[in-house]
Parts: C-alpha cells; structure tokens; sequence
C-alpha cells in the first residue's frame, strides 16, 4: 500500500536533522553512535544457495563508537512490541545487504532497531501548530540463521512449481485479469 505523502514528509523532517549527530542527542536512552547515512540503497550478492538477491533502502545507518553499524527503520506508528517481529525480517534483509553488498564496501551491522514515532502533544501559538513525537526505541534481535533460511524459503516459492489454481484463488484472477489486458484487442479497461 502506497504510503500517503503526509507520512513521507514526517519521515524525512523527522530523518534529516539527525544525519551527522550522536543517536543519542535524540534521546539519551538510545544507543550511542553517530548517524553517517539516510535512506541508503543498498543491493547484495546473491543469497548463498539461491538465485535471489536483495536490493532496498533503509532509513538510518549510525556508526558506533566502535567502528560497527546500528541499522535503524524509522516508523510513524503507535509503539507496539509486536513490531519487534514485524520487521524482523526486512532489517534482517537490509543487515545482509549490507554486510554483503554486491557494489559498495561491505559492513559489519552490530544492531538493528526500530525508532518509532507517535504524536503525542500538541500546542498551538504564535501562529503554528507543534505536534510533539516522542520516540521509542525497539531493538529488534538478529537472526542470521533466520533471515537465510526465509530466503531459502522465498527462493523454493519462486523457483518451484506454479501453484494449482483454484475456483475462488484472488491471485489466479488477477494474474488472468493482467493477461487480458496485456492484449488490447480484449477491449477492457483497466479496473482502478
């Protein structure tokens, strides 16, 4: 689902004043470590034992005082643990990307976190209205082992045999309802 531009303005006006300060000028209980990159593209090697790669962009890399990387995914959204296991598996994709990257310097990501943002206050004067978004921090686990196995699953779904279609299958529709218009001599119209 295409995210509404108000949430993209949020993001970036949220995003761009930290790029070259300490995560933690932010909030003292985040992790220490300078934010050197946002909203990074990054693409992979090729997954070992499959025929995928990754290519994505994530919203923070911070560099800790240790010389490793935080990769942090800035969320506009009311702070839930459940999240945690939400993103797992993008962060996951992103920290092999990463630390495997098919074009640039390759780096050792350390942790991986959610900043989540949620309005909370509000104060109108002098002519402007201030929303105030405390931010929440979720360290989310890193699962190496998890995150290549998904892609051992994900490459098994793409590669193997096409599904049998069903009577009531919503994917089936669309695919045929795409072929159908793929050919204009059908004479439909795009249904959106």
């Amino acid at each position: 689902m295409p995210m509404p531009g108000v949430f993209s303005a949020i993001n970036t006006r949220l995003q761009t004043p930290l790029v070259g300060k300490d995560l933690q000028a932010l909030n003292d209980k985040l992790p220490a470590g300078k934010v050197v990159k946002q909203e990074g593209i990054v693409q992979s090697i090729v997954v070992p034992g499959t025929d995928i790669y990754l290519k994505g962009k994530y919203d923070l890399l911070v560099e800790r005082p240790d010389g490793t990387y935080i990769l942090v995914d800035l969320k506009i959204s009311k702070p839930n643990i459940e999240h945690i296991l939400k993103y797992k598996t993008q962060l996951g994709s992103y920290k092999f990307a990463l630390e495997n990257a098919a074009e640039e310097k390759s780096i050792k990501v350390t942790k991986l976190g959610l900043l989540i943002f949620y309005p909370d206050e509000v104060d109108f004067s002098k002519n402007k209205v201030k929303v105030t978004f405390p931010p929440k921090w979720f360290e989310v686990p890193i699962d190496d082992e998890g995150f290549i196995q998904f892609a051992h699953e994900v490459n098994m779904l793409l590669t193997g045999a096409m599904p049998k279609e069903t009577k009531g299958c919503k994917w089936c529709k669309y695919r045929h309802l795409g072929e159908e218009l793929s050919h204009p001599e059908t004479g439909k119209d795009l249904p959106f």
